[in-house]
């Protein structure tokens, strides 16, 4: 059991450490806590489209079902966020899903979503992990049933209802618009690619089929892994308009423009904010490591920002205390007001879609650069063993220079890790992975050039730390 333990978003491990043994093992506690907390509700077993999940996820299942619980299984591998959607659209007790979402093939995992249908605050899974024990099974005829449905649906109809409601009440229109959609041969196959063409769009679709090697890759969104995407959307003599990709669970999504290439998250964050903002009002979530970008467009409309620790589960909480329009963070996490608490790349491809019918991405970061400031943004990742992160930091506390590439120092955010706000508008952020063992380098400011200079003394400042 010590084997077990749920980071930033649940339990992942290699399949020599990912067991079926273990699975069933986190499958007794997950009913343990939820019959604690007075839950007898049904509860949702999802699963991505790697091999061995539909597998775990049956043993999961059988664990669940054998502490008295319905259980709901999908027709096939579903989207991260349809299983949340369905523990609200039909009152479950919660759900666990088996998935490693970008992780490379040899992963797997597990993660546990609360009734609410948002991820699991600590206090959440730091009481599965107390509860982990090995399963204790009722008889054969006090078990709960477990059932096939199809949760694509419902959540599909959500999304279009969300989505129209959100960008001028009218149901969505498509017509006109040419999608290219990559799956990454995940679990958005089917369902993203489906729903955009179920609001009129033509959708071309690239890596739709079920692979569960993922062509021999991480099933990750980013540039380097979009290569055939990308071509096809900046191809001069393309006739696709817009580039969409969801990573392997589809809780996340990237976008590829013309004239871009792979969007920088932090300017499609913006832009949908943007969008939102033309037809409705509301303060907006981010992480400490999203950019300010965000807080000039909402400065603008006589919004709030608010800022919070990077992690979808605080964007979650902020979103339902703040009743936010819009939330999400810089890795290509996103959710809407009037939609489940959780990131879902599904319902985020059907708002870009729309964003972009209603003025072409490239033109609306144009403008918003323009109106708002130049904005760029990277990150670096330096190796740090997860037992020296809390003393990089408590080193670090004493070593905050007065000044970053030429430019005071005006501030220090404490809120997760160390982020300096220089006097000249840019920021420069040191904080620990949860999920890997590295500390991570955000910088933010005007031009490439300064990101540049502004990690390199980042990592000058860390490195002899380590």
């Amino acid at each position: 059991m010590d084997q077990i333990a749920f980071g930033t978003d649940g339990w992942r491990a290699t399949l020599d450490t990912f067991t079926d043994e273990r699975v069933r093992i986190v499958g007794q506690a997950v009913a343990d806590h939820l019959e604690a907390a007075g839950r007898d509700e049904p509860v949702a077993v999802g699963y991505d489209a790697r091999e061995t999940s539909e597998g775990f996820a049956e043993s999961l299942a059988e664990v669940i079902s054998g502490n008295g619980f319905d259980v709901l299984l999908p027709e096939r591998d579903a989207p991260t966020p349809v299983i949340a959607h369905a523990i609200v659209d039909r009152g479950l007790a919660g759900a666990c899903m088996i998935t490693a979402s970008h992780n490379p093939p040899e992963y797997n995992g597990v993660k546990f979503i609360p009734h609410d249908g948002a991820p699991a605050l600590p206090e959440v899974t730091e009481d599965i992990e107390e509860r982990l024990a090995e399963p204790d099974l009722l008889p054969e005829a006090e078990r709960g049933e477990v059932s096939r449905v199809d949760l694509v649906s419902d959540h599909a109809d959500a999304a279009r209802e969300v989505v129209g409601a959100a960008t001028g009440g009218a149901g969505i229109d498509l017509d006109g618009v040419t999608v290219a959609y990559d799956a990454m041969h995940g679990s958005g196959r089917g369902v993203t690619d489906a729903l955009l063409e179920s609001a009129g769009a033509e959708v071309v679709r690239l890596r739709c089929e079920r692979d569960v090697t993922f062509g021999g890759d991480s099933p990750e969104p980013s540039a380097e892994h979009l290569g055939e995407l990308t071509a096809r959307v900046t191809d001069p003599d393309s006739d696709v308009d817009l580039g969409i990709a969801n990573d392997g669970d589809a809780d996340r999504i990237a976008v590829v423009t013309p004239e871009r290439g792979v969007l920088n998250a932090n300017l499609f964050y913006a832009a949908c904010y943007d969008r939102l903002l033309e037809h409705d009002s509301g303060p907006a979530v981010r992480t400490v490591s999203t950019t300010f970008l965000v807080d000039r467009i909402a400065e603008a409309h006589g919004e709030e920002v608010y800022e919070t620790p990077v992690g979808f589960k605080w964007v979650a909480e902020a979103m339902g205390e703040r009743d936010a329009l819009f939330g999400g963070e810089e890795s290509g996490g996103f959710t809407l007001r009037g939609h489940v608490r959780e990131k879902d790349g599904v319902l985020m491809a059907l708002l870009a879609a729309n964003t972009h019918a209603a003025e072409p991405f490239d033109d609306r970061v144009d403008r918003l650069l323009d109106e708002h400031g130049a904005i760029a943004s990277g990150r670096v990742s330096l190796d740090c063993p997860d037992d020296r992160k809390a003393a990089v930091l408590d080193d670090l506390e004493d070593h905050i220079p007065e000044s970053v590439a030429g430019h005071g120092v005006a501030k220090v955010v404490t809120l997760d890790g160390f982020k300096l706000l220089l006097e000249n508008g840019s920021w420069l952020l040191v904080r620990p992975s949860g999920t890997e063992p590295k500390l991570r380098v955000y910088a933010e400011a005007d031009s490439e050039a300064a990101v540049d200079d502004l990690l390199a003394e980042g990592r000058e400042i860390v490195d002899p730390l380590i």
